[in-house]
C-alpha cells in the first residue's frame, strides 16, 4: 500500500528541516564561549617540622631576602596562630593542617594510639594489607587508611574530576601520606636502610623512573661528604648557648656535643644520620624540585598541588633543643634551601603563578635541664614511673596487674579486656586513677574524658581537650603536666602539650591571590585548610570545623581593628 503526502505537509516539513540546518549552523558558527576558573597553577603547603612561631624573629637578621624574609615580606602573617586540640604531635599536625579538623573527627588521635577495644598499638599510618614499594622491608607497609575525612588535596582532585596532580614529600612516612590524602598522584618518604625515598602498592605499582633516577645519584651520600660543621664562624652564632652543654645530645661515637659532626663517617653504618642533619632538608626539597619536573607540576591548566615537610629540623630539635647551635644553624642553612627552591618554582611558573603557605606541626619546650639553669619551673615527666605508680597501687586495691596498658600521649590507657574478665568496676578503677594522678607535684589537671562537661579547667585549654577525645582511639584520662614539664630523658627536647611553646605555630600565606598583610588575631591549624579550598573555589574537607582567615585572599576585608578610645 502507497500513502500520497499532500503539499502543504510536505512544505511544512520541507521548512521544519531549514529551521533545524540554520540552527545546526549557527551554533558550529558562533560556539559558546566558556571563561577558565581563575586559580593558581601550583598550591605548595610547606610544614616545617617543629619550628616554632618564634624562630621567624629569633633567627631574622640573619636571613636573607629571598626565603623566610621573602615569606614575611610579601605574604600575609598570622602572627597569633595556634593548635586548637591536643597533642601537639606531627601526625595530628598534618592531619589538623589539611583536613581542617580535629582527632575527635579525622581519627588522628597521635602518631601512636591505642585502640580503645582491643587495647592493640597502632601507628597512625601503618597498613599491614600494603607493602613496600622501591626498597626491601616494611618501610613502605603504609596508607592513609586510618584517616577517617578527607584532605583540601582530595577536594582538589574531585574539584578536577582527578586532572589535578598531588603530590606528598617528606622524610616521614606519615608527614607525606597524610597531607596527601586519600587518592594523591603519589606520595614518597625516605627510607634509611636503602638511603631511597620509597613509596607503597597503595599508590602504585612500582617506582617512577624519576624516582628511580634520583635515588640512583646518591645524593644523601654527597650531601653529608664533608661533614657538619657551621655554615658561618661559630662565634657569630650570638641566638645559641654554649657549643658543649649538658642538655644536648650526642651522635653515636661522638665524646663531645661541639662541631664540627662526622656525619659523613656516621653514615657508612647509618644512612638514617641525614635526618639529623640540615642537609636532610635539603634533600627533601631537591627531591621536591625532581618532582615538579617530572610531573609538570602547575603546567597542564589545571592547578596542582605539593605538599612538602621539612623533618630534620624536627630530628636536630629533639637531640639538641632549641637553644643549640645546631638549630640555629639548621634554621640559616634552611633559609638558603628556600630561598632556591622558590626562584626555582619562578623559573619554571613565573613569580605570582603559584600560591605558597608555611606552618609547622608543632614546637617544642626549651629543654628543661635549660630551663632549670635559667631559673624557670620544668622537669621530667617520666611516664613509666607514673605507669608502674598506678598499676603498683590498683593492685593492691583491686588485686590485679598490669590494669593500665600504657600513657600515651599523656593519655591513660587501661586494660579494658582485663577489667572486664575479672568482673572489675570500670569506674572505679578509672576514678581511683584520677586521685592517684591528682595527688603528684607534676600533674597540672587531671581530666576523666568521659566527663568533660565538669572539668574544672580553663575554657580555652577545654576546648583542646574536647578536640583531642576520639572515644575509640583516646585514652579515657588526660593528664596536663606543669607547664615546662616534658615527656624527656636527659637532653635534647620534645613537644606534645597545650602550651604556647609546643603550640604557637608560624603561619605565612605568599603568592597567587594572596594579598599581603597581617592579622594579630588568634587563627587556628583549622582555618588553613577553609582558607586553601575558599583561594581555589572548592569544596572545603569532610571534617572541616575551621574558618576563612579574613584579609588572606585578595579582594577579602581584613578584620576591623578595634576603634580607638578617645582620652579623657
Amino acid at each position: 500500500m502507497t500513502f500520497k503526502i499532500s503539499t502543504p505537509i510536505k512544505m511544512i516539513a520541507l521548512a521544519s528541516l531549514q529551521l533545524v540546518a540554520t540552527l545546526t549552523f549557527a551554533q558550529t558558527k558562533a560556539p559558546v564561549k566558556t571563561v577558565t576558573l581563575p586559580r593558581p597553577k601550583l598550591v605548595v603547603g610547606l610544614v616545617i617540622d617543629q619550628m616554632r612561631w618564634d624562630y621567624l624573629y629569633r633567627y631574622y637578621d640573619r636571613y636573607a631576602e629571598g626565603g623566610f624574609k621573602r615569606l614575611l615580606n610579601e605574604g600575609f602573617k598570622c602572627e597569633n596562630h595556634y593548635i586548637n586540640y591536643l597533642p601537639s604531635a606531627t601526625a595530628v599536625g598534618h592531619a589538623s593542617i589539611f583536613t581542617g579538623s580535629v582527632p575527635a573527627i579525622n581519627g588522628i588521635a597521635g602518631n601512636d594510639w591505642v585502640d580503645q577495644a582491643t587495647g592493640r598499638g597502632v601507628y597512625c599510618v601503618s597498613d599491614s594489607t600494603v607493602g613496600t614499594i622501591g626498597a626491601a622491608g616494611n618501610g613502605g607497609k603504609m596508607s592513609p587508611r586510618s584517616l577517617l575525612s578527607s584532605t583540601m588535596t582530595d577536594e582538589l582532585r574531585l574539584a578536577t574530576n582527578n586532572r589535578s596532580k598531588v603530590v606528598g614529600i617528606s622524610l616521614k612516612d606519615r608527614a607525606s601520606i597524610l597531607p596527601a590524602g586519600h587518592n594523591p598522584t603519589g606520595a614518597f618518604w625516605f627510607d634509611d636502610a636503602s638511603s631511597r625515598f620509597i613509596t607503597s602498592n597503595y599508590y602504585m605499582t612500582e617506582l617512577p623512573a624519576w624516582v628511580n633516577d634520583f635515588n640512583s645519584q646518591n645524593n644523601a651520600e654527597k650531601l653529608l661528604a664533608n661533614g657538619w660543621n657551621t655554615l658561618y664562624p661559630i662565634d657569630t652564632y650570638k641566638q645559641s648557648t654554649a657549643d658543649n652543654v649538658v642538655w644536648e645530645g650526642k651522635f653515636r661515637g661522638e665524646t663531645t656535643t661541639a662541631f664540627p659532626h662526622n656525619v659523613n663517617e656516621i653514615f657508612k653504618t647509618n644512612k638514617g644520620v641525614i635526618r639529623t642533619t640540615p642537609f636532610g632538608n635539603t634533600l627533601t626539597l631537591d627531591f621536591a624540585k625532581a618532582a615538579i619536573d617530572a610531573y609538570k607540576l602547575g603546567t597542564s591548566g589545571d592547578t596542582d598541588f605539593l605538599t612538602i615537610n621539612c623533618a630534620s629540623t624536627d630530628y636536630v630539635g629533639h637531640m639538641y633543643g632549641p637553644n643549640a647551635i645546631e638549630v640555629e644553624d639548621t634554621y640559616l642553612r634552611l633559609d638558603r634551601d628556600l630561598a632556591a627552591f622558590f626562584k626555582n618554582l619562578d623559573d619554571k611558573l613565573g613569580k605570582g603563578t603559584y600560591t605558597v603557605f608555611l606552618s609547622a606541626d608543632h614546637g617544642a619546650s626549651h629543654s628543661y635541664k635549660f630551663n632549670l639553669e635559667n631559673k624557670i619551673p620544668a622537669g621530667y615527666w617520666h611516664t613509666s614511673d607514673f605507669v608502674r605508680n598506678l598499676n603498683q597501687k590498683l593492685k593492691s586495691e583491686f588485686g590485679e596487674d598490669r590494669l593500665v596498658l600504657s600513657i600515651t600521649e599523656f593519655q591513660v590507657n587501661f586494660n579494658r579486656n582485663l577489667i572486664k574478665k575479672a568482673k572489675i568496676s570500670y569506674d572505679a578503677v578509672k576514678y581511683r586513677s584520677i586521685e592517684i594522678l591528682k595527688e603528684d607535684p607534676q600533674s597540672l589537671f587531671v581530666v576523666d574524658m568521659d566527663n568533660l562537661a565538669a572539668a574544672t579547667v580553663p575554657a580555652v585549654l577545654k576546648e583542646k581537650i574536647v578536640n583531642a577525645f576520639n572515644y575509640k582511639r583516646s585514652g579515657s584520662v588526660m593528664v596536663v603536666p606543669t607547664a615546662g614539664w616534658i615527656e624527656n630523658g636527659g637532653t635534647g627536647t620534645t613537644h606534645g602539650e597545650w602550651n604556647a611553646y609546643d603550640t604557637h605555630l608560624p603561619l605565612i600565606f605568599m603568592g597567587w591571590g594572596v594579598q599581603p598583610g597581617v592579622t594579630y588575631d588568634n587563627t587556628n591549624h583549622t582555618d588553613i585548610a577553609p582558607t586553601i579550598a575558599s583561594l581555589l573555589h572548592i569544596q572545603t574537607p569532610s571534617g572541616n570545623i575551621g574558618s576563612v582567615i579574613p584579609g588572606v585572599i585578595k579582594g577579602s576585608p581584613a578584620v576591623a581593628a578595634p576603634a580607638k578610645q578617645s582620652r579623657k
